[in-house]
C-alpha cells in the first residue's frame, strides 16, 4: 500500500516526491564525482544524465541548465558550510571567544571559496559573484563577531572589508596571478583583522 498524498501546508513548497527525490540525489552525487574526477569545465549535462542512470530532460526539468545544476551543487556546499558555522565545533562553531571564532572563520572561507571557485563561477559567472543569500550570512556573521569584540565604526563597512579579501576574484588573482601562497594571503588577511580590532 502506499503512503498516502498528504496535502502541502500554506506557505510552505510542496513535498517532493520520492523518486523526484531519488533522482535529484543521483544528479547530484553524479555531478559531483565527474567534478571530482574531471573538472567542472569538463562536466556536461550528457554526462552527469548518464552518470546518474536517467534522461537529460529530467536534468534539464529540476535545474533549468548547467548553471542551475551548478548553482544546486553550490548550495549544498554553503549549505554544510554555514551548518558547521551555526552548529559545528569550535573555533569555527559556538563555544570560542569571538576573536578565535572570527580568525577560525576567515581561514575556512578562503579555503572554502579556493576549493569551490571553479563551481562558483560555472554556477553564477564572473560577474555575478556569490548570491546574495550566501553574503548575507557571511557579513551578519562577521558584523555579529565584530559587535562582540567591542569595535566601534562603521561596523557594516569594516565587515565588508574583512570579506573583501576572501572572495574568489581576489583570491584567484592573488593565488594564479601573483603566484601568492595561501599562507601568505592568511596571514595578510589576519594582519588586516588585527588592525580592525585595534
Amino acid at each position: 500500500m502506499s503512503e498516502p498524498e498528504l496535502l502541502p501546508i500554506l506557505g510552505q513548497p510542496p513535498r517532493e516526491r520520492r523518486d523526484a527525490a531519488r533522482n535529484r540525489d543521483a544528479v547530484m552525487c553524479a555531478a559531483q564525482q565527474l567534478i571530482d574526477h574531471c573538472g567542472v569545465e569538463a562536466v556536461t549535462m550528457d554526462a552527469v544524465a548518464e552518470k546518474a542512470g536517467v534522461g537529460k530532460g529530467t536534468i534539464f526539468r529540476r535545474f533549468g541548465n548547467r548553471a542551475g545544476l551548478m548553482a544546486g551543487l553550490l548550495d549544498e556546499s554553503e549549505a554544510a558550510w554555514q551548518a558547521s558555522v551555526i552548529s559545528g565545533p569550535p573555533p569555527l562553531g559556538p563555544g570560542a571567544p569571538p576573536k578565535e571564532r572570527l580568525l577560525a572563520f576567515g581561514r575556512s572561507r578562503l579555503e572554502a571559496n579556493l576549493r569551490h571557485a571553479d563551481l562558483l563561477l560555472a554556477a553564477v559567472g564572473a560577474d555575478t559573484g556569490r548570491s546574495y543569500a550566501a553574503y548575507s550570512f557571511t557579513a551578519t556573521h562577521v558584523r555579529y563577531l565584530l559587535s562582540e569584540l567591542g569595535v566601534h565604526g562603521d561596523i557594516a563597512l569594516l565587515a565588508t572589508a574583512i570579506l573583501a579579501p576572501l572572495e574568489v576574484p581576489i583570491l584567484r588573482q592573488q593565488t594564479g596571478v601573483e603566484n601568492m601562497s595561501i599562507d601568505r594571503i592568511i596571514a595578510g588577511w589576519e594582519d588586516l583583522v588585527e588592525r580592525v580590532l585595534a
